[in-house]
C-alpha cells in the first residue's frame, strides 16, 4: 500500500509515517515501480503495534521500540492485491486492551477521536456521555478516555508543530466537564471527614483527579478536590482547615513530585492517611508513612477501604 493509503487506514497524517520511517526505521520494506515504496502486511501490523502503544500513554520513541520488538524487520515478498484488499485488516486499534480489543471500546474510541478531530463538540460531548454511561466513570477513564487524549497528544506533539493542539484543548474541556457532570453531590457522604484530593505545585494535569472524585463520590465517599495546583503553602492550610480523613497528592511526571510535600502540609497534630497517586511518584523516595495507590480503581478500592472498610 502507498503511504497515503496506509494513513488514512491508521488516521495519521502521511508526514507522521515518513517521520516515523526517517527516526525509527518504521517504514515500507520494499520498492515497486523504481522509486515507489509500499508497505506490506508486516510494515503496517508493527505501525499497528506502535499505534497501541500510543494509545496506552508512552512516548514515540517507546512506542516505535515496541513495536520493532515486538515484530523485528525482515525482508518480505511484496503483498498481494487480494490480500492488501480488506480494509478490515488494517483498521486501528483504538482501544487499551491491545492484545485482546473491546470492539464496543474501540468503536466508542474511534467515535471519539473522529469527532475531536473534527471539532465537533456536540459529538464530542455525546459520546463522552455514552461511554461513561455505558461503562462507568473509570472504565471509560481507562478504556477509552485517556487512551484517546495521549494519542491525540501524542499526535500533535511528535509533528513539531502547533497545528492539532487545538484538537486535545476541546477533548480536554469536554472531559472535564463530562467528568463533573458525573459527579453526584452528596447530602449524607459516608465519610465524616473528607479525602482531600490535590494536585502537586507543579503538575498541570489534573483530569485523572477529576476522575477519581467522580468514583468516590459514586460510592458515597465525599472529597475537597484541588485540581489546580496549589502552593505549598496553600495547600498546607487547606489541610489544616479541612481535617481530611485522608490526604491523595496526584503527580503524573515524575519532575513534579517531591516526597517532601507530605511533611510540609501535615506538620503538627493533624492526623490523616497519606497517599501518593500517579506515575510520577517513586515508591523508594516515598516517607515510610505515605503509601503509594496503583492505577486509579485500585487507588479507589484503597481509599474506600482505609476509611470504610469492606463494603461487604
Amino acid at each position: 500500500m502507498p503511504v497515503a493509503s496506509v494513513a488514512r487506514r491508521l488516521g495519521v497524517a502521511p508526514a507522521t509515517l515518513r517521520t516515523w520511517d526517517r527516526r525509527y526505521g518504521l517504514g515500507p520494506s520494499h520498492h515497486v515501480g523504481g522509486r515507489h515504496r509500499r508497505y506490506g502486511p508486516s510494515d503496517i501490523g508493527r505501525l499497528e503495534l506502535m499505534q497501541q502503544a500510543l494509545l496506552r500513554g508512552t512516548s514515540t520513541a517507546e512506542a516505535a521500540r515496541y513495536a520493532l520488538e515486538r515484530m523485528p524487520k525482515s525482508p518480505e515478498p511484496p503483498p498481494q492485491a487480494t490480500v492488501l484488499s480488506s480494509p478490515e485488516h488494517y483498521a486501528p486499534i483504538l482501544c487499551a486492551e491491545a492484545e485482546e480489543p473491546d470492539p464496543g471500546r474501540s468503536r466508542l474510541a474511534r467515535r471519539l477521536s473522529t469527532a475531536a478531530l473534527a471539532l465537533d463538540s456536540r459529538a464530542v460531548q455525546r459520546t463522552l456521555a455514552e461511554v461513561i454511561g455505558q461503562s462507568g466513570v473509570l472504565s471509560a477513564w481507562a478504556g477509552v478516555i485517556q487512551p484517546v487524549l495521549a494519542a491525540l497528544g501524542d499526535r500533535w506533539r511528535g509533528s513539531g508543530t502547533s497545528a492539532g493542539a487545538e484538537v486535545e484543548y476541546l477533548l480536554s474541556d469536554a472531559v472535564l466537564a463530562a467528568l463533573i457532570r458525573a459527579t453526584p453531590v452528596l447530602d449524607e457522604p459516608r465519610n465524616h471527614r473528607p479525602v482531600l484530593l490535590s494536585c502537586v505545585p507543579e503538575e498541570r494535569d489534573g483530569l485523572a483527579l477529576y476522575a477519581l472524585a467522580a468514583e468516590l463520590a459514586c460510592r458515597g465517599v465525599g472529597t475537597q478536590l484541588f485540581a489546580t495546583p496549589l502552593p505549598a503553602e496553600v495547600l498546607a492550610v487547606a489541610v489544616r482547615r479541612g481535617a481530611p480523613a485522608a490526604v491523595v497528592l496526584w503527580s503524573r511526571r515524575s519532575g513534579a513530585a517531591d516526597p517532601r510535600l507530605f511533611s510540609r502540609v501535615t506538620r503538627g497534630r493533624q492526623r490523616s492517611r497519606l497517599f501518593a497517586c500517579g506515575p510520577g511518584w517513586d515508591a523508594a523516595g516515598l516517607p515510610p508513612k505515605v503509601e503509594l495507590l496503583g492505577d486509579l480503581t485500585a487507588a479507589v478500592d484503597r481509599v474506600e477501604y482505609v476509611l470504610l472498610g469492606s463494603r461487604d
